[in-house]
């Protein structure tokens, strides 16, 4: 349960009211989990990470009260990802998806030799089937890559029923797939299409730049332009694909952000069902460390409790 506290002291008598607004349905910080992404979740501080906690969460050992099979150490999903990123198959072991681990090496290291092959073919011949062969070949080592990042976010247990770090690297690795996953159906196409718009004007501009710059570079040209109207579209085009460029970077970031924020807040209780409760209370003093050797004494208060 997630606690707030506001204190407002009144300096006249002794009565010092307190609010504490609870949300009801909200975090319990007493909940014990052995899942990090549950403990951040709910506010709590998150343990010092060091590098060997990659290897000891790879670690499986016998819970002797329980009788069953424990992670030695636990990451969150972020940690998680990011390792495999560095190492593909890092999120298959962490999951106990061994069987997957070949099946990942296998396609992409089937793929970057056979693009590798290709492209030596290409160097030697210069047909363009090679060219067309090793980037295909190329493409396939890529999407096995990003394949095996997807299902490790997919598989990746949690206590939560909305995991907001799964809903970020959704929306990272296919733009709208956070929403969806947060039942924001509605702004697929909002977002989809904005990366869809600013990849249009990205090509559109880019390619009149490159038309231009090479007419300001062609000394043969012969077009109605002069070199300053050439110069100054080549510039302007430049400009706007930097721009497009930009923009869609803004609305892809968009989307990761709004995915993990509304997944936070589905958890968020918003119903017309209030209460609001008075009791006597004993208010603790807050020690700091600027006035350690002072002990300021307790105070007897009112304290106020709304549910929302």
């Amino acid at each position: 349960m997630l606690r707030f506290f506001l204190s407002i002291c009144f300096f006249f008598s002794i009565i010092t009211v307190k609010a504490q607004f609870v949300q009801r349905g909200g975090f319990n910080t007493n909940q014990s989990t052995t899942n990090v992404d549950t403990l951040q979740h709910q506010g709590e501080a998150k343990p010092p990470f060091k590098i060997k906690r990659y290897f000891s969460a790879l670690i499986w050992r016998k819970d002797s009260l329980e009788n069953v099979r424990v992670q030695k150490d636990t990451l969150p999903i972020g940690r998680v990802w990011s390792g495999a990123i560095v190492l593909p198959g890092y999120s298959q072991a962490y999951n106990r998806n061994y069987w997957k681990i070949p099946i990942v090496y296998g396609a992409v290291g089937t793929s970057l030799f056979l693009g590798y092959q290709n492209n030596l073919k290409y160097m030697e011949t210069g047909l363009d089937r090679y060219a067309t062969n090793r980037n295909l070949w190329y493409s396939g080592a890529f999407l096995s890559y990003w394949g095996a990042l997807l299902d490790g976010v997919m598989c990746y247990k949690s206590d939560l029923d909305r995991l907001p770090g799964r809903a970020s690297l959704y929306s990272a690795l296919i733009p709208g797939l956070g929403q969806a996953y947060n039942g924001d159906f509605w702004k697929i196409p909002i977002y989809c299409g904005g990366l869809m718009v600013g990849g249009y004007f990205i090509q559109f501009n880019n390619m009149q730049y490159q038309r231009f710059r090479n007419n300001y570079n062609d000394p043969d040209y012969s077009g109605r332009l002069t070199s300053e109207n050439l110069k100054w579209y080549r510039d302007t085009y430049r400009r706007y694909r930097d721009y497009s460029i930009l923009a869609t970077i803004l609305v892809y970031a968009l989307t990761i952000m709004d995915a993990n924020i509304f997944a936070y807040l589905q958890d968020f209780d918003v119903s017309d069902d209030l209460a609001l409760r008075f009791s006597p209370g004993i208010i603790e003093p807050i020690h700091t460390a600027r006035f350690a050797s002072i002990t300021p004494p307790l105070s007897v208060g009112l304290k106020m409790k709304i549910s929302f």
